[in-house]
């Protein structure tokens, strides 16, 4: 069929584990947001979603750091992390191994891509489904883009690789959803933790909403590392989704919230 969504949101394990703690109102309207690209992706009638997010160490190592990954199982469970801290019940995730397999094949004819057929998901793709599937309805196929461990995939690389997941999406029977997960600007396990680049963050957000890739892939690691910190490089996540749907982005929320420790963000892209 094709890709029928594309959306991105922040995944930082505050969203819910601290959720309280936030101003009311903050919350409340993040919140909403991620209700609206909920209300927004039930009606594409995905057969399938794709989660692109940046995994924190909670499969892949650095003795095998892959670039990309996408899992092929029939099913997955999360969260990794303990369920009272991150407050998300451990579920049991709907996969789906064959469609996996017909869209990684997809992909390789474009861009290298490791694959797995074992993967606990993290907060990087649990707070997006929380969210965005409080059922447990939807089949999930996770992707990773390596933003942890250095040395990284270069942007242009992420942007092929999100043309790669369009070109196999668009070559599948089957409806195809995509969600970007990551930052934007944030600094965590560190002693900034809860510092967020509010400018910086909305620039880049423009670019986005804009689809302007030369502007997104102007970017260098050592900028965004000053000026977002470690957690800035998952805007490859980003990046990749704005390359998968080609259209112009619409902006659901964006807020820094530091008890979050993340610039909060929820948004849709046309697809073209």
């Amino acid at each position: 069929m094709s890709l029928v969504f594309a959306g991105v949101a922040s995944h930082a394990p505050g969203i819910t584990g601290r959720e309280e703690r936030a101003p009311r109102a903050q919350r409340d309207a993040f919140y909403a947001a991620y209700e609206a690209m909920r209300v927004a992706l039930d009606a594409a009638r995905p057969d399938a979603v794709m989660i692109v997010a940046a995994e924190h160490f909670a499969n892949f190592f650095m003795n095998n750091m892959p670039a990309y990954a996408v899992g092929m199982s029939d099913e997955y469970d999360g969260p990794i992390e303990d369920p009272e801290w991150l407050r998300i019940p451990h579920r049991v995730i709907k996969g789906d191994a064959d469609l996996s397999q017909r869209l990684i094949r997809g992909l390789l004819d474009h861009v290298d891509v490791a694959y797995a057929e074992e993967w606990r998901f993290d907060h990087g793709i649990m707070v997006p489904l929380h969210f965005l599937d409080p059922d447990n309805r939807y089949t999930v196929i996770p992707g990773n883009i390596n933003c942890q461990g250095p040395p990284l995939t270069p942007l242009h690389r992420a942007w092929a690789f999100g043309e790669a997941i369009r070109a196999a999406a668009d070559a599948l029977p089957e409806r195809i959803a995509l969600i970007g997960t990551g930052g934007i600007s944030h600094w965590p396990a560190t002693p900034d933790s809860g510092r967020i680049n509010e400018a910086w963050d909305r620039a880049f957000l423009d670019k986005w909403v804009a689809n302007d890739k030369a502007a997104m892939l102007a970017y260098t690691d050592e900028d965004t590392y000053r000026d977002a910190g470690q957690g800035g490089f998952e805007i490859r996540t980003f990046i990749a989704t704005a390359a998968a749907a080609r259209g112009k982005g619409t902006l659901l929320h964006y807020a820094p919230i530091p008890i979050y420790a993340v610039g909060c963000t929820a948004a849709t892209m046309e697809i073209v």
